[in-house]
């Protein structure tokens, strides 16, 4: 097996287990006290963690090896894992029940440590295919990136409602303890050939530090790379709808039982998808398919929620969740040919710190948004009394407005971005921007 692909399955078992642990202690909070505030205090600490550490994460991947760096994160990982286990073994008497009380919240902090420490992973996988993977067969190497995210996704949940139905928060943390040692000794027996991350000689070696200012010289240097960065962040933006209200829309067609097997069964879309850009790819300009991608997940948003549906909710989940992977592998295609080597670290960073921030933030604003404005104009107020013959009332139909709104609102953007000359730049970048495959090494095959 080449060492591309035992990377991608390493970082698929530490990501699952750094993931499971997060949707883990979530479920396992709310169990304890009830408490949606502290649940959504645990997206929260997340929301600001991502958005604090990108840069340094960033800059910790370019300034040592990117084997080391995942190496390093299983260790960190695995160090604030531990010490949470210990926290689970003392706990004073319903400490864990206070959704108030200083032991809880020390809990989620070391916890939380531990599963941020992984997004050490997100930065260095890329970076490493412009490493190991030549040029022409990197979007095809993002597609199996975008494929391990989705199996990822499919699983994660599953995995922690079971643990923690089964053996709480001991079962995760002893999980989470022992299967990142393992992925951390595995590393331990891949042979990675980082030659090309090596300053030329003659070529000024950076000083070792976080620089965000040549960071973002780098991103403006090259034409229409930072509106490439913003229009991916205002998608997850929109995209942070999904986050916040979808759960709650599909509970309003069937039972929790078949939505949860339903939306298990659509995930294999992520799954299907990535396979198919293994082995096709992105075309010529992958930021044209970036765009075509969006135009059609966000016209796909307009419609899916048109009537009260779950087979048009269904068709439109499937979609989205297929399409998804091609617009992420066509971002970092095109960052992985227009940022140099020794700076992705950091633009990766960057873009994730931005980006990841994004969804989030929608999803503590898009609730109340929706509770006390949307919900009310469309069961009795005059959204009810305009549309609602066709359209439908009442609260899952306010719900059902939100998406088509987002809809809306992410196929204008998209159009003009599509005809905006920061596309044109950007396009024209990656066609002309020369790569630094000097003597490129053999591309492992993406089947």
């Amino acid at each position: 097996m080449s060492p591309f692909h035992q990377i991608l399955g390493n970082n698929l078992v530490a990501n699952v287990t750094n993931y499971t642990v997060w949707f883990a202690l979530t479920f396992w909070i709310y169990i304890e006290t009830q408490s949606v505030f502290a649940t959504g205090m645990v997206a929260g600490i997340y929301l600001v963690f991502t958005a604090a550490l990108g840069f340094w994460f960033g800059s910790i991947v370019d300034h040592n090896p990117k084997k080391l760096t995942m190496q390093g994160s299983s260790v960190v990982s695995l160090a604030f894992f531990s010490l949470s286990l210990g926290m689970v073994f003392l706990e004073p008497e319903g400490a864990f029940k206070d959704p108030y009380g200083p032991y809880l919240w020390g809990f989620v902090f070391l916890v939380m440590l531990g599963v941020i420490a992984g997004n050490i992973r997100s930065i260095a996988l890329p970076t490493l295919v412009t490493i190991l993977i030549p040029e022409p067969e990197r979007d095809k190497a993002n597609g199996l990136v975008g494929m391990v995210s989705g199996i990822g996704f499919l699983t994660t949940s599953v995995i922690s409602g079971f643990l923690v139905a089964w053996g709480g928060m001991v079962a995760v943390l002893v999980l989470a303890v022992v299967v990142s040692f393992l992925v951390f000794v595995h590393l331990h027996w891949v042979h990675i050939d980082e030659r090309r991350a090596v300053a030329e000689p003659g070529v000024p070696t950076e000083p070792k530090r976080v620089d965000i200012r040549g960071t973002i010289r780098t991103i403006a240097s090259v034409p229409g790379l930072f509106a490439l960065i913003f229009f991916a962040t205002f998608n997850n933006f929109l995209g942070g709808v999904f986050m916040a209200l979808l759960d709650a829309y599909g509970l309003s067609l069937v039972s929790v039982q078949m939505w949860g097997l339903l939306f298990g069964v659509l995930s294999t879309a992520f799954i299907v998808s990535g396979l198919i850009i293994s082995k096709t790819g992105l075309g010529k300009n992958p930021l044209r398919t970036l765009l075509m991608v969006n135009l059609v997940t966000w016209g796909v948003c307009c419609v899916f929620t048109i009537q009260p549906s779950i087979w048009l909710l269904a068709g439109g989940c499937f979609i989205w969740m297929f399409l998804g992977p091609y617009a992420e592998a066509a971002e970092q295609t095109t960052l992985q040919k227009v940022v140099p080597m020794e700076r992705q670290g950091r633009v990766f960073g960057f873009a994730q710190s931005i980006e990841q921030a994004a969804s989030p933030l929608t999803a503590f604003l898009i609730g109340p948004l929706t509770q006390f404005i949307v919900i009310p104009f469309m069961t009795d107020g005059a959204g009810a009394q305009t549309i609602g013959g066709w359209f439908g009332t009442g609260p899952a139909r306010g719900i059902a407005l939100v998406f088509t709104v987002a809809g809306l609102l992410g196929v204008v953007l998209t159009l003009v971005a599509m005809n905006s000359r920061y596309y044109r730049m950007l396009s024209a970048a990656y066609a002309k921007e020369p790569d630094d495959d000097d003597g490129p090494m053999p591309a492992p095959s993406m089947a």
